[in-house]
């Protein structure tokens, strides 16, 4: 255990010490998931004019800047770098390691969402500023389930898209099946507008897909929009298990296809 976690100290921070090397990209990588403010414009002016959305403009204020930090603490981008290691054979030093590479993948994306905290602050707050009537305190309890959540948010999209990242055992553009599944996710997971405001069949058949779990549920909880949580707990874990049993299958595949292409 004591070995681990000097591992795991050691890991965090050199990959943190790594990304604070490149502070400008980072604001720039935050700025890039404003998208959320742009469209809490467009459904907050479609609400203010009458608009029968079961919401009011504060709360979709109030909704959209809660997928705004949803998304800004569970963006992953391991496909590129895992892709770019097959295409490129660095991955055959990481596998010369005692350790699976997976996890210098988890500790850069831990110690950088450390090193986006600044920014994502200075835009929320920036954000109340502008828009000081959508200003709410949500009690401790939620707080911490909310983060409780968004962890569990972070590990299926991480797994998700570290399970797309092993075609690249198979295809050099793998990280094409991320971009496709990057439209979907845009559409269902709550980016674009909140599922409350889908037609309730649409909304159902949604709910059983892993998408309204990456940002709606984490963002619906923080605001206090009604969700079933028993049910959305189950869901997540189901799909969670569900791509690391496929993960680790593909894994032992992909390695075999790997080292049958010379490396």
């Amino acid at each position: 255990m004591s070995s681990a976690i000097r591992i795991a100290k050691a890991l965090l921070l050199a990959y943190y010490a790594h990304m604070l090397e490149y502070r400008a990209e980072l604001f720039l990588w935050a700025l890039s998931g404003s998208v959320p403010f742009i469209l809490m414009g467009i459904w907050m002016e479609a609400a203010a004019q009458g608009g029968q959305f079961g919401l009011s403009p504060v709360d979709f204020a109030r909704y959209f800047i809660a997928a705004f930090l949803v998304r800004q603490l569970t963006v992953v981008w391991v496909i590129w770098d895992f892709e770019k290691q097959v295409v490129q054979g660095t991955l055959s030093s990481r596998l010369l390691q005692p350790l699976d590479p997976v996890w210098h993948h988890v500790a850069s994306h831990l110690s950088e969402r450390l090193a986006r905290l600044p920014f994502i602050a200075g835009l929320i707050i920036l954000f109340f500023t502008l828009y000081p009537k959508a200003l709410w305190l949500p009690s401790v309890g939620t707080i911490l389930l909310f983060f409780g959540v968004l962890a569990i948010a972070f590990t299926l999209r991480f797994l998700i898209q570290y399970t797309f990242a092993l075609f690249a055992f198979w295809t050099e553009r793998a990280s094409a099946i991320e971009q496709f599944w990057f439209l979907l996710y845009l559409f269902l997971s709550g980016v674009v507008a909140p599922l409350e405001v889908f037609p309730p069949a649409v909304r159902e058949v949604v709910l059983w897909t892993p998408f309204p779990y990456l940002v709606h549920f984490p963002a619906a909880l923080l605001v206090g929009l009604p969700v079933d949580l028993g049910r959305g707990l189950l869901a997540m874990f189901g799909w969670c298990l569900l791509f690391f049993v496929w993960n680790r299958w593909m894994w032992r595949r992909g390695l075999k296809q790997y080292s049958g292409m010379g490396a």
